[in-house]
């Protein structure tokens, strides 16, 4: 588990991955490593693979290749903890839920209405103090802002403390004062945690500002590296034309 001193874990190899699906090649030979203590962004055009990639490495669509875990000493690690915010939540907003009965659901096989164990609600308590939402404990889930939802969905996965986070367009929807809050946190659990981080954005000022490194991605890896040098290869280019020019700057 992650911690605030840092984790066993060093890498994440991510090995030759390939998914198809009725004949049709959804991602070929991607390969790229994930490392404690970084953010890494998923980038690439509509349909170039990235939430199956997600998917995969989460394990769950059946895939070619491999998804490998290494201590730093070199030793291989047979798991890890990975948490997980999609892009999207389905639920009812007129369900009379509250922030602190979402979470508590992953938590406890009792009926939430008749839970009162202290030290798991406490653990609840922590994981919304970590995102910046204690304050949202007992309000409706389906009264949240978007920016809120996401927060308190990064709450949802900081439980158990996981040793990868992936972020599948966590805040596509989400305003830009809310989209700000949130990164601020991803950022804080980055450093503070040493947790690898994977995100999928479409938000290429995020990724300058936000990323450590970069993977361009359309069905196999066309490049990866740091934002400046992913923005202003040829690749990029050639991915996004007319955007590439205004944001490689």
């Amino acid at each position: 588990m992650a911690s605030e001193n840092g984790c066993g874990l060093c890498k994440i190899k991510v090995d030759n991955i390939g998914v198809k699906k009725g004949g049709e090649v959804l991602l070929s030979a991607v390969s790229f490593h994930l490392h404690c203590g970084e953010l890494t962004a998923l980038i690439g055009v509509n349909g170039a693979g990235k939430t199956t990639l997600v998917k995969s490495i989460l394990g769950e669509i059946h895939h070619e290749g491999t998804v490998s875990y290494e201590s730093h000493d070199g030793e291989k690690i047979n798991n890890i903890t990975i948490g997980y915010v999609p892009q999207h939540l389905d639920f009812d907003r007129s369900a009379p839920i509250s922030v602190e009965d979402f979470l508590l659901v992953g938590r406890t096989n009792s009926p939430v209405c008749f839970f009162k164990n202290k030290k798991i609600k406490k653990e609840v308590d922590n994981a919304l103090g970590m995102v910046g939402c204690k304050d949202l404990k007992h309000r409706k889930l389906g009264s949240l802002s978007g920016g809120e939802l996401q927060r308190v969905m990064l709450a949802n996965a900081l439980y158990p403390l996981p040793e990868l986070l992936l972020l599948d367009e966590p805040v596509s929807g989400v305003d830009a004062a809310g989209s700000e809050k949130f990164y601020e946190v991803i950022k804080d659990l980055k450093q503070n945690y040493h947790m690898a981080i994977a995100m999928v954005s479409h938000d290429l000022g995020i990724v300058r500002d936000f990323a450590d490194n970069v993977v361009l991605i359309n069905k196999s890896v066309l490049k990866s590296g740091n934002a400046r040098s992913v923005f202003n290869s040829p690749e990029f280019k050639s991915s996004f034309y007319s955007l590439a020019e205004g944001e490689a700057e």
